[in-house]
């Protein structure tokens, strides 16, 4: 049963950490060592926010978080998620918490809290509204909130409230010694010290509860005991009515309800599944997130259990925590499709789900101007003899013109280069657009060559994470094998290297240069893409001569991709009139998203700039004028209007 079913706003409110984690990228490498890191959102109670919203549940976060970068970033990640921020607090006294770590081998993950009155531990009963708790079917309470007075106030007020609105109270025992002083700052990553201030702490929590979730250790602190069977007799002796869930690694879990028998097995088992364990830290938050979105959602336990299992398989085959993740769809795909990798992370179909199913942001439409062009505002330097500065400065006066026109509104981009385009892309940043991509490709090249290195991936690991690569590949399906074969590897060297730093690509193809279209000519090309494996977030397309072609077209990528985000068309300096036909002729075909004009928009207002026969204003305007006139005629194809 969901929120909407009961009246409720949400489903769930996770209580507690909410931190920046750090993760070494040098695999096998001690922390010392590290040279370079992933930032991701982390904390219990923030990775299962995250990974309840991907799973479908409608979560929110209670926490605090500072006011500076890293607290933004908290907040903007969860939002992209998600995940309800009106429970997450600006503490402006605290910093956000920091987690560093490293991957040294299966075993051993060395990390370090950087959690000096930090501001998630700085949550008190003040910040616990009456009417946001009472806004949710459930809250889930974290071990480590509990480790302070005020904490812990906030927390067991979270408690009385959720019961006395007939919700239910989730416990994640969530035990990490060091924040409970019980170890040094070097000894983040210990999982176990027995102590009885901890246990007799937590056995005052257990009777409230609806649904009590740990591992083995964990089990332990919470119950006081020594042998895990007495463990969860005691918490069964204390909360008569919980369902008791007993994580076990790579062994899966047990579900008990009712009594506890002498057999620890004599209990729900949901489906395990092996898999190569890559990084165990936030496995947990994603069985949990897994589990929740069972039990909440009305499954059977055995269903609860089995989700919450392949969930966490995905997290520990994977490096990050949050990120890692599955989406529901990405859950889905997996269980009925399995996969014939022991390491996931190494799985091409998983992966693209994944992928696809956890972009940034969505992109319904896009209407960009395109003005990454190199060869010919060179060759109008070279015409009107003006220093290649001035192509600089002109990119940045189209910027401004497509903000003009942009206003702050959805579905409106940029394509502009590295080479002339620094100082454009820094006015962009200045600016709310949608999108921005980049050319990677050298002008012209044919067979495709990267501009500056053909090492690519290096180069784009320095991009910002939401700029997309752009490619253009001159590329016909009857072009000789020899130039197909490495126009394709480099291709698929692209996308991998795209993948691999985390950055979309837009493949851009243009067919009609070297050879005839027809209805087929486009699609049998991306076919042959496809059939390599290249799945780019977007294609950019040449207006097809018929109906007919976009239909094979959509055909392709429906079979091939149904996440691709799309197509946008180019404009290959037709003029205006042209353009708005082509808009046109594609009014029922969905899979064309927008557009990505250039020379039709700038190459006039170029020429008469940099030949000093006109004013910066003049440029813009004119270049605002021709762009706008170019999206109101693709928002009339699609009868629509700006956002």
């Amino acid at each position: 049963m969901g929120s909407a079913e009961t009246g409720k706003k949400l489903d769930v409110i996770t209580i507690g950490r909410s931190s920046v984690d750090l993760y070494g990228q040098q695999i096998g490498s001690r922390l010392e060592d590290i040279a370079s890191f992933a930032k991701s959102v982390g904390g219990c109670p923030a990775n299962i926010a995250i990974g309840t919203a991907r799973l479908g549940l409608r979560s929110a976060l209670l926490s605090r978080v500072g006011d500076e970068q890293m607290g933004r970033f908290i907040r903007e990640q969860m939002l992209r998620e998600g995940v309800a921020v009106d429970g997450v607090i600006t503490d402006a006294e605290r910093l956000s918490a920091l987690v560093i770590l490293s991957v040294e081998n299966d075993k051993s993950f060395p990390l370090i809290f950087y959690r000096e009155n930090c501001a998630d531990m700085a949550l008190n009963a003040d910040d616990v509204d009456p009417d946001f708790i009472r806004s949710a079917r459930a809250v889930v309470v974290t071990g480590t909130h509990f480790s302070k007075p005020n904490t812990d106030a906030a927390q067991r007020k979270a408690i009385r409230l959720i019961k006395e609105a007939d919700g239910k109270v989730v416990f994640d025992i969530d035990y990490r010694p060091n924040l409970w002083g019980l170890a040094g700052h070097g000894a983040g990553d210990s999982r176990y010290i027995a102590s009885d201030a901890v246990s007799s702490h937590l056995k005052t929590v257990l009777a409230d509860c609806d649904l009590i979730v740990g591992t083995e250790e964990e089990v332990l602190i919470a119950s006081g005991e020594a042998d895990l069977l007495a463990a969860l007799k005691t918490i069964r002796a204390l909360s008569a009515n919980a369902t008791i869930v007993l994580k076990r690694g790579p062994m899966g879990c047990i579900v008990y309800e009712g009594a506890i028998s002498d057999n620890l097995e004599d209990g729900i088992v949901g489906k395990g599944f092996p898999i190569e364990v890559f990084n165990v830290l936030g496995a947990g938050d994603a069985f949990m997130s897994g589990f929740l979105r069972g039990w909440l959602g009305g499954e059977s336990l055995a269903t609860a259990a089995t989700w919450a299992n392949a969930c966490g398989a995905f997290a520990v085959s994977r490096l990050l925590c949050s990120p890692e993740i599955p989406t529901f769809e990405e859950l889905q795909f997996f269980l009925e499709h399995g996969s014939p990798q022991h390491a996931l992370r190494k799985d091409e179909a998983i992966n693209h789900v994944h992928w696809a199913t956890t972009r940034r942001h969505d992109i319904p439409s896009m209407m960009a101007f395109a003005i990454d062009h190199r060869v010919q505002l060179e060759e109008l330097s070279r015409k009107f003899n003006v220093d290649i500065g001035k192509v600089q400065a002109f990119k940045e006066l189209a910027v401004k013109a497509a903000a003009k026109v942009a206003d702050g509104r959805s579905g409106y981009g940029m394509l502009l280069d590295e080479k002339f385009g620094r100082e454009a892309m820094f006015e962009f940043a200045r600016h709310k657009f949608d999108w921005l991509g980049r050319p990677v490709e050298l002008p012209g090249s044919r067979p495709l060559r990267f501009e500056f290195s053909q090492d690519i991936g290096s180069q784009l690991a320095e991009w910002p994470v939401d700029h997309c690569i752009k490619c253009l590949c001159f590329y016909h399906p009857d072009d000789p094998a020899e130039l197909k074969a490495e126009q394709q590897a480099k291709l698929r060297t692209l996308f991998e290297a795209a993948r691999k730093v985390g950055r979309e690509l837009l493949i851009e193809i243009i067919a009609g240069k070297h050879g005839a279209l027809d209805d087929n000519t486009i699609p049998r090309a991306l076919e042959e893409l496809y059939a390599l494996g290249i799945k780019p977030d977007w294609w950019k397309l040449e207006p097809q001569a018929s109906s007919a072609a976009w239909k094979n077209i959509e055909a392709v990528i429906e079979k091939n991709d149904p996440w691709c985000r799309g197509v946008v068309l180019l404009g290959l300096e037709a003029p205006q009139d042209e353009l708005e036909a082509a808009f046109a002729a594609t009014a029922n075909a969905p899979v064309v998203k927008g557009f990505a004009v250039g020379r039709t928009i700038f190459m006039d207002a170029a020429e008469q700039w940099l030949a000093g026969r006109i004013s910066d204003e003049t440029a813009i305007a004119d270049m605002a004028d021709r762009f706008e006139k170019l999206t109101r005629a693709w928002l009339a194809s699609r009868k629509q209007q700006a956002a």
